[in-house]
């Protein structure tokens, strides 16, 4: 394990600090073997949260919660594919029906992330930026429950794609009010204040405990994708026919 983590660390080292052309080939690697391995997937929800949290946590406890209650209303669940706040989310979902699917979408670490058993479909990213991207490409909702930096990072890269209207139509929920309310309060108290943010930013994320408000919601936002594909004229995308596919088996079900 020791000499991994050292292997990786010197890998990262040398692709960063280097100017090694093949390192392009390897993060074309990755868009490609996530393109290939996603593009089919229908209606998806993408969970974040730290991967410090044991089993014996209550966000790991409400995280599987709310991933069983997604994914029973016919949601795929998409995580980082490690532990903690991941595992939960891959763990709350019911793989052995097989009508939807539990993906981690994991990253190579010099320590902290192992890919959690909780997955029907799995793959390994080299790179951050590359990882994240498949993380929020394919959802339609992203849930950020407590974490560390790199959730953070997760929440604000979300909150600007929805901000600067790179992604539409995507709802973030902030699950865990006792957590989140001190960020929210700087936003407002702060950020809003100093000018650095607009009143409309504060919608762009919901704040609640509330799991079936946050299921409910993700469920409704369905019509706005549809809407939205529609006004862009995309209509002979797939994402799109999985969409109308996923309105239809639910109307009969």
């Amino acid at each position: 394990m020791e000499n991994h983590q050292k292997e990786v660390e010197k890998r990262y080292i040398k692709d960063i600090k280097s100017a090694d052309t093949w390192s392009v080939f390897k993060i074309i690697t990755d868009f490609v073997r996530g393109f290939d391995e996603l593009g089919e997937l229908g209606p998806s929800v993408t969970i974040f949260g730290s991967a410090r949290l044991t089993k014996k946590h209550k966000y790991y406890k409400i995280t599987q919660k709310l991933s069983q209650k997604i994914s029973d209303r016919g949601f795929n669940i998409i995580t980082g594919g490690g532990p903690g706040i991941m595992e939960a989310a891959n763990s709350g979902v019911n793989i052995d029906k097989g009508l939807v699917e539990s993906i981690g979408l994991n990253i190579d670490l010099p320590f902290e992330q192992t890919l959690n058993e909780h997955t029907s479909k799995s793959l390994t990213f080299d790179y951050f930026f590359s990882r994240k991207v498949m993380l929020v490409k394919y959802s339609l909702a992203y849930v950020v429950m407590p974490g560390g930096f790199g959730t953070m990072d997760e929440l604000f890269e979300s909150l600007t794609l929805v901000q600067t209207k790179k992604l539409s139509g995507v709802r973030i929920f902030l699950v865990g009010v006792e957590f989140f309310q001190p960020l929210v309060d700087f936003i407002r108290g702060t950020m809003l204040k100093e000018g650095v943010v607009t009143e409309s930013d504060l919608d762009l994320f919901v704040l609640t405990d509330d799991l079936d408000e946050v299921v409910e919601s993700i469920y409704s936002s369905i019509t706005e994708q549809i809407e939205e594909i529609r006004s862009l004229k995309l209509e002979n995308t797939t994402y799109y026919r999985t969409l109308l596919e996923f309105v239809e088996k639910s109307k009969k079900n």
